[in-house]
């Protein structure tokens, strides 16, 4: 397909999405809640179809030779479809922000001004791999007020367009406008150009949601404003006084739940002062686990099988099982390792310090700080939120999970009874 002919669709969509946005901010809640009802129920009666889908995304995916990481984005089965199914649900249930009073006050004059949360108009979402974005994404931005043009990867076509039907019956029950959720119709790569370039006319804001190389382009390209995070470079902490075995647990899971998502822990860092018990132990699980572990000096003393970590170590989201391993002296000299190498995303510490916690909690600048806690948890769901369309380490509008709330801006309503300004 050509550059005009590509410009003239994606423009289309522009147009429509606009149109449909008009609408959808102006939708009541039991609307909107219908819609989302209806596609969870669409989920669920096509299940076989979505499988169906999704098979062929895996055959294209594993006769193009791609790595056990992206595998396990892309895979989908009956439980993960009904996970689907729920995440609609969960996001129905969640109170709607369009209308919302964030504070209201009387100036001495008599003007009553309230700021009342408002849609953001039109969402470009790019995204790679994970299927259940599509879902995730279109409920979100639906119960928002927000019309939202998804642009999936090749990858997971098939799967993106059969839930993306799901979300189209919903959207048809409730009376809503089929241009709310839209999803681009070409896998060819000038989409991509044209919506960070030429669509400024048409989309508000653009998330990226995939690898580095995808999310360093819309960060370098776009002409609206980005909502993302280039890199999970995630650290957990494990302080002289955590308990072993929950150090243990919490390190073991940060690291091998799921390898391939933003929220698994890349870094290990241990107290010096509890070294001696704490660090073999911990890198003897993550070893039997088939992890691969790249440690300083004192890692590389608990066990032959640990390898030599090097400065570019401390920098890096793997993505993969691999974990890099250092001592660090106190909880001081981690809070110095973490801003040094860290991507301000999620971090971990282990103690039963609440002082120590407390210093951790308030010194460590990143989206989410957990005490106690896998960094696992670092989803919009488990945050109850629904689900998310990603998690924003931007220090300004959204941080951290961005769900329905973090997709609303807001404005100012003022109520007189005749003031002039002298």
């Amino acid at each position: 397909m050509d550059a005009a002919p590509i410009g003239q669709l994606m423009d289309g969509l522009g147009r429509a999405a606009v149109e449909a946005a008009g609408v959808l901010a102006l939708a009541p809640t039991a609307q909107k809640n219908t819609a989302l009802a209806a596609a969870a129920a669409a989920v669920r009666s096509s299940r076989a179809r979505i499988l169906a889908a999704h098979a062929l995304d895996m055959a294209a995916a594993r006769a193009g030779e791609a790595g056990d990481a992206r595998l396990d984005r892309l895979r989908l089965d009956e439980t993960g479809v009904e996970s689907i199914a729920r995440s609609i649900g969960a996001v129905r249930s969640l109170p709607d922000p369009v209308g919302g009073i964030a504070a209201e006050w009387v100036r001495p004059n008599g003007l009553r001004i309230r700021r009342v949360r408002v849609p953001l108009g039109v969402i470009g979402i790019i995204y790679e791999s994970r299927p259940n974005v599509t879902a995730d994404a279109g409920a979100l931005c639906l119960k928002s007020g927000n019309a939202v043009i998804l642009r999936g990867g090749s990858e997971s076509a098939h799967s993106s367009r059969a839930l993306h039907e799901c979300l189209l019956a919903g959207l048809a029950v409730a009376d809503l406008p089929a241009a709310c959720i839209q999803l681009v119709p070409t896998a060819d790569r000038d989409a991509v150009g044209h919506m960070l370039a030429r669509m400024g006319d048409y989309l508000d804001v653009i998330v990226p949601r995939g690898g580095k190389a995808l999310v360093r382009r819309v960060q370098e390209e776009a002409r609206v404003p980005v909502i993302g995070h280039l890199e999970g470079n995630c650290h957990v902490y494990i302080d002289k006084d955590a308990d072993l075995g929950m150090a243990r647990a919490i390190a073991l899971n940060a690291k091998m739940r799921r390898t391939g998502i933003c929220g698994a822990a890349e870094t290990l860092l241990v107290d010096a002062a509890c070294a001696a018990t704490h660090l073999a132990p911990i890198v003897a699980d993550l070893l039997e686990a088939g992890c691969e572990v790249r440690g300083d000096e004192a890692a590389r003393r608990t066990d032959l099988r640990v390898r030599a970590a090097t400065e570019a170590d401390w920098y890096t989201e793997y993505l993969d099982a691999i974990i890099a391993a250092r001592v660090v002296d106190g909880v001081d000299a981690a809070i110095a390792h973490i801003t040094r190498y860290g991507s301000a995303h999620t971090e971990a510490i282990v103690t039963a310090n609440e002082a120590t916690a407390a210093r951790f909690l308030a010194r460590v600048d990143s989206a989410i700080v957990l005490h106690n806690a896998s960094t696992q948890f670092a989803d919009g769901g488990e945050f109850g939120m629904g689900a998310e369309i990603g998690i924003s380490t931007d220090r300004f509008h959204a941080r951290g999970p961005v769900g329905v709330e973090q997709l609303t801006s807001y404005k100012y309503l003022v109520s007189g009874a005749g003031q002039v300004r002298g």
